[in-house]
């Protein structure tokens, strides 16, 4: 998808880049697929800050995504290309034949009319879920659930895809897009392609107030804080702040933080590069 420049008449200006939004083929959502979203500027139900920089931003309606993609042999049609404020990639409204509507996530390729399935009875073509006993080794997949009828938890990012390698008994060995060879039940369904969108990273919002429309509020740095807000703060003068650490003074940059005794680690055959 071709990404869209600007002359340079603002500072700003100079260095904005966005989408063309040429796959977009509908610019209004499903009415019956919209819900509510209420921003909690990063706070928990106790009103504490737990996600840091976050709050302001445009209004937004969430979209209801089928990550389960559970409507098994059930034919549907794709009706539109959309845009979704709440992630990086497209999303795809179906149209399935006994009437009901879905969102999914749009593959990269994905085009209005195109005739999609999940289940064991459909063809791996793009867009299709499949079991991964029953996808074809070496393609490219997306939207995969870690536990059988869980729903995808991984691979949803725009432009990312993951590649089936090998299957052994009821285990199949899944290369993530981070580098990381990972075991996964044969059971559970991922989706065929690589998402949609595949530019996204060389988008640049090109000015700060780009960042506060999408709640992200600004970032100081822990070395220009004082002592007494960050373990990296003081000094006199510019100084080092010692070695980088979370506001908390967990070691960051190098020291492993996946705890050893998770249960999943005996899933992971290799780790991410």
């Amino acid at each position: 998808m071709p990404i869209k420049t600007y002359r340079p008449t603002t500072p700003s200006r100079r260095f904005t880049s966005v989408s063309t939004f040429e796959e977009i083929t509908r610019s209004k959502p499903e009415r019956s697929l919209l819900r509510s979203m209420k921003h909690q500027a990063g706070r928990n139900s106790s009103g504490r800050i737990t996600m840091r920089h976050q709050g302001g931003g445009n209004r937004r309606m969430y979209r209801c995504i089928d990550f389960k993609r559970d409507k098994v042999n059930i034919p549907a049609k794709v009706a539109s290309v959309e845009y979704d404020p709440n992630r990086s990639a497209r999303i795809a409204l179906l149209h399935y034949v006994d009437g009901e509507k879905r969102y999914i996530l749009a593959p990269n390729g994905l085009r209005v009319g195109a005739r999609l399935m999940s289940g064991s009875k459909a063809e791996p073509i793009v867009g299709n879920a499949m079991p991964l006993s029953q996808i074809p080794l070496g393609v490219q997949i997306h939207n995969i659930e870690l536990q059988p009828h869980q729903g995808a938890k991984l691979v949803r990012s725009a432009g990312m895809a993951a590649l089936l390698m090998s299957r052994e008994g009821k285990l199949a060995n899944v290369k993530l897009p981070s580098g990381e060879i990972r075991m996964i039940n044969v059971n559970c369904l991922a989706t065929i392609g690589q998402v949609g969108n595949v530019d996204h990273e060389n988008y640049s919002y090109g000015k700060a107030g780009h960042a506060r429309w999408q709640g992200i509020r600004p970032t100081v740095r822990g070395r220009a804080m004082n002592p007494i807000d960050h373990p990296m703060g003081g000094g006199e003068g510019r100084s080092t702040g010692g070695h980088p650490r979370s506001p908390w003074g967990l070691y960051a940059k190098g020291k492993k933080t996946r705890n050893v005794h998770s249960r999943s680690t005996r899933f992971i055959i290799e780790r991410r590069k």
